[in-house]
């Protein structure tokens, strides 16, 4: 798949070809799905707690006594009926993690990336680069390359004036070509991938 290379004002200055293996892959949906879910879990603290009878505060004396009082019988004010009693069948620390089988993963990506190439989402770039932390600039930029569509960022290695143009428009996100994932890749509609975060993403699906 032959692709044109542009520049950050929006001119075509070459064309390059998308590696087949990664951008025209069998596309597996079952995959990008278990890829995406893993990926949400793993994303979980699972650090909610609520606390059982036996970890509330107070509780120690019985209520009132057993018999003659015409009320029901209770030991404790802690029990899960009363009001500020402990809570029962609540959640509970856990670790939400799932894995997946590096060869899994890669093939989910080689999926999501197929499908965008498909729906020919991916702008290439020969050279991103900022001389100065510049939202405006940057953002006139982005403008030429996908017009109104959002639009995810890889980078090779990490550029601060570029991280730091980018990061305050809503509809644009910076990412580093290793971190590439399936949320992220279909979470904004055009994908600007740069020569050298393409020659990573080649490095890393290629085989």
């Amino acid at each position: 798949m032959k692709v044109d290379v542009m520049n950050m004002q929006g001119e075509k200055v070459d064309s390059a070809d998308l590696p087949a293996v990664i951008f025209e892959a069998p596309i597996k949906q079952d995959l990008m799905h278990q890829a995406l879910v893993r990926q949400m879990a793993n994303a979980r603290a699972g650090t909610h707690k609520t606390k059982s009878r036996g970890e509330v505060r107070g509780g120690g004396r019985k209520p009132w006594r057993q018999k003659g009082t015409g009320r029901a019988r209770h030991g404790s004010r802690r029990s899960p009926i009363w009001v500020g009693g402990g809570k029962v069948h609540t959640p509970r620390p856990r670790d939400y993690s799932v894995k997946m089988p590096r060869k899994m993963r890669q093939a989910a990506l080689r999926s999501a990336l197929s499908v965008k190439a498909a729906e020919k989402s991916i702008v290439l770039l020969d050279v991103l680069s900022a001389e100065a932390p510049k939202t405006r600039v940057m953002a006139e930029a982005l403008q030429k390359l996908v017009g109104e569509s959002s639009a995810l960022v890889l980078m090779a290695k990490d550029d601060v004036n570029v991280v730091k143009s980018i990061r305050n428009l809503p509809d644009a996100k910076t990412l580093s070509a290793e971190y590439l994932n399936v949320r992220d890749l279909f979470g904004y509609e055009r994908v600007i991938m740069p020569l050298d975060a393409l020659d990573m993403i080649q490095a890393y699906l290629g085989a």
